[in-house]
């Protein structure tokens, strides 16, 4: 099964869900992208 891949919003790098997504104990989501450097934090999800 393939990994889901998300794609930056900066600069358009598409990369596996895996490397570039951390999960907080609050259950929210961090995103950084590892070829230009954008960075957000506190992403809400479904269960948070």
């Amino acid at each position: 099964m393939k990994n889901p891949m998300v794609i930056c919003p900066e600069c358009g790098e598409e990369r596996e869900m895996e490397s570039v997504l951390t999960a907080q104990s609050n259950q929210n989501v961090i995103y950084q992208c590892p070829e230009c450097g954008f960075k957000q934090v506190n992403i809400k999800t479904s269960k948070g």
